[in-house]
């Protein structure tokens, strides 16, 4: 696959927080709040407004309690569940992010589609792991800062399951990262494995999410400010992706693994 590119090199990071950011945010608002789409529904944007829509599937891996369902509501704007249930099959979830590409300063709206299916469910049924990675674009691997066990299986992860799909993007993301107090997963961990695999790694606090003035809603809003990071993280990797397969990049070689 196609190394990395530079964070903040393919799409504007801040872009969200501009006024003509905000303007296209308000497409997956409704007062504040996060609108839920279906799998066949999409945002609506203003008459005059043009914008083109990129569509990928995204296959959230990891052991059982790491955040991996958890990850996908703070993703999508709904509720964190407060108790770990392990998912008993495979649950998908669209969630939709407009973006300003450097190079062009085009507005994309990207379609995320996210599979995320429960350990036991994997190991139980031989069919599961095939339809998730079917045509699967970009494979995300949690582990949790709270867990040394979860990070330490991440090679395993990747080894056997990116390693099927050799040109699928692949992102690490820490949950629980503001539970430092609990911590077993230290920064030069995360340097070690940066360095062996030089692939991009994100924390994600798995803190309830703000509220509006009536105290039981999320404040919409405010929870895209928390995961902007890795929706543009993913826009960045994938559309450089596209571009790289569609020869519009150089695809650098990749260098061996020490």
């Amino acid at each position: 696959m196609a190394r990395p590119p530079v964070p903040g090199s393919v799409v504007v990071p801040n872009w969200h927080e501009s006024a003509e950011g905000k303007e296209y945010l308000a497409c997956i608002l409704r007062k504040n709040r996060r609108r839920v789409f279906g799998l066949l529904e999409r945002p609506v944007l203003p008459p005059p407004v043009s914008i083109d829509t990129a569509s990928y599937k995204i296959f959230v891996s990891g052991k059982s309690g790491v955040g991996k369902t958890a990850l996908v509501a703070k993703l999508a704007g709904l509720e964190v569940p407060m108790v770990h249930h392990e998912t008993t099959g495979i649950q998908t979830t669209v969630v939709f992010w407009p973006a300003k590409l450097q190079a062009s300063s085009r507005v994309v709206m990207f379609r995320f589609e996210f599979w995320d299916c429960g350990e036991s469910a994997l190991k139980k049924f031989d069919h599961m792991l095939p339809a998730c990675m079917e045509n699967t674009d970009a494979f995300l691997f949690l582990f949790s800062f709270t867990d040394r066990a979860s990070f330490e299986d991440l090679p395993g992860q990747l080894a056997r399951i990116a390693g099927e799909a050799p040109g699928v993007v692949r992102m690490v993301i820490g949950s629980k990262f503001d539970q430092y107090m609990h911590t077993d997963v230290l920064e030069r961990d995360l340097t070690a494995f940066r360095q062996a695999w030089e692939l991009p790694l994100l924390r994600v606090k798995s803190v309830p999410g703000r509220r509006l003035a009536d105290g039981r809603t999320l404040d919409g809003r405010a929870g895209l400010a928390d995961i902007a990071h890795i929706l543009n993280g993913l826009a960045e990797q994938l559309w450089h992706q596209d571009q790289v397969a569609a020869g519009l990049l150089p695809n650098p070689p990749e260098s061996a693994p020490e």
